[in-house]
């Protein structure tokens, strides 16, 4: 099958032929034919397969069968990386239709935004916080649209951004194709679904498992010793470009400073960089000048580098479905990828939630010469303890009010759990005093073989 069997706009044709597109994936065979018909559509889909294209090609032809100049088409995405690179692809793809395209976001100057909106586009790129100050200002028009789509909806439900999305919405059409995509299905957005989508159309698509040229690899860690063992599996693997996730933004930039200081070419993504920063570490990441990046969950959303030949998991996702994301970028386009994923005591549990949603236990490997016996340093336990996971916010009588908005940036906790100044340096091997109740005496490398024995 080839993309002539979806009969788009001749000027379409060329845009996907002068963009290189020679064969549908899965998820385009499934779903260009129910949007091509003017069907809501509910896709199901992980990161790198292809989404982007099943409502960018047939907005664009679409757009060609009518006027020009008014907003007709607007994606909502819950990142700036992820707006860039849909638009991105609308310009590769559409350069031969003359249609004209603008993204939307914040953390830049508003004023350019208003500018391109006054002259006149066609296509709406936009994430929700910078989309609803156009609405409020009256900046842009959505009288005219005829396409919506929302990409990523379980993200920007992680991100806090659904009440964002209903006012969005409420500003639009009725009458309105609606096209939702999303790795996962959270209870909220099946009621979102149920709100918005018109007897949708629902195509699911790899969203279970990663890609089979993926190879999976634990190594049992102390939290300490986490970053040695990310330097010592950068010195022995053989690698070209790679992606290391982090559960917090602070770690994300202090395990950045950690490899340049040991000689790796390495930058940092995360929520704290001003746009130009973030873009100038995405462009470096993409032209090999960083061959290593090291991002949050959230961060990461909108990279799409098709060479990255490992991901290697520094601190363990918070769900399995995270951890596919994850693996999602590497292992793209029957290329082979590796995932390494750094294990410590605290994890195991989720690492048998993973190994459960892929079907089979994930490789254990121990790194010869590695001394796993150095204890916590005194003057530095920064990364002795894993990073804090978000509290649940209570309503508080007594208490000031807080400020800010819970969930719209990368999670992070004012500072890292260390260790007590009274305790005892606790070397590895030792049962630290907070792990007395969990786990036998015995280092995070014996732990972990004992627990396989077991399950074995």
């Amino acid at each position: 099958m080839n993309f002539n069997t979806f009969n788009f706009h001749p000027n379409v044709v060329a845009g996907i032929t002068a963009a290189g597109y020679e064969t549908p994936t899965p998820i385009q065979v499934e779903a260009i034919p129910a949007v091509m018909q003017g069907h809501d559509v509910m896709g199901l889909a992980q990161t790198g397969t292809g989404k982007t294209a099943v409502f960018v090609l047939p907005i664009l032809h679409r757009l060609l069968q009518s006027g020009r100049g008014a907003v007709r088409a607007l994606i909502v995405a819950p990142t700036r990386e992820l707006a860039e690179q849909i638009n991105e692809d609308i310009i590769r793809l559409g350069q031969k239709t003359g249609l004209r395209s603008l993204t939307i976001y914040g953390g830049v100057n508003i004023t350019p935004q208003i500018a391109k909106l006054k002259r006149g586009v066609e296509i709406v790129v936009a994430c929700p916080g910078r989309l609803l100050d156009h609405l409020r200002q009256g900046t842009i028009d959505l009288s005219h649209l005829e396409v919506l789509v929302l990409d990523e909806a379980d993200n920007m439900f992680d991100m806090g951004f659904l009440p964002d999305i209903r006012r969005i919405i409420s500003h639009t059409p009725k009458q309105r194709q609606t096209l939702l995509f999303s790795a996962t299905m959270p209870n909220e957005i099946r009621g979102l679904v149920q709100e918005v989508l018109n007897k949708p159309v629902t195509v699911q698509v790899g969203t279970t498992a990663p890609a089979v040229t993926v190879s999976h690899a634990t190594y049992p860690v102390p939290n300490h010793l986490k970053t040695r063992m990310l330097l010592e599996l950068l010195k022995q693997t053989d690698t070209q470009s790679v992606l290391v996730f982090t559960r917090t933004k602070h770690r994300a930039k202090r395990v950045a400073e950690q490899l340049e200081k040991k000689g790796f070419r390495a930058t940092s993504l995360q929520g704290n960089l001003s746009q130009n920063r973030r873009q100038a570490a995405l462009n470096g990441f993409r032209d090999g000048t960083f061959p290593i990046l090291v991002a949050t969950d959230i961060a990461a959303r909108g990279i799409d580098v098709s060479m990255i030949s490992h991901v290697i998991n520094y601190d363990v996702p918070d769900t399995p479905d995270a951890y596919i994301h994850r693996i999602g970028r590497t292992g793209r386009a029957a290329r082979n990828g590796d995932a390494f994923t750094l294990v410590t005591d605290d994890d195991l549990d989720m690492v048998r939630a993973i190994e459960r949603i892929l079907g089979g236990r994930l490789e254990r490997r121990i790194v010869e010469g590695f001394d796993y016996e150095v204890p916590v340093p005194k003057n530095n336990q920064e990364f002795a303890r894993p990073p804090m996971q978000p509290r649940v916010q209570r309503k508080k009588t007594s208490a000031r009010p807080t400020t800010g908005q819970p969930g719209k940036s990368d999670a992070q906790p004012k500072s890292f759990r260390s260790q007590s100044s009274d305790r005892k340096r606790t070397a590895v091997g030792q049962t630290p005093p907070s792990m007395g109740s969990r786990q036998r005496k015995g280092d995070v490398v014996r732990g972990l073989a004992r627990t396989d024995s077991r399950r074995g």
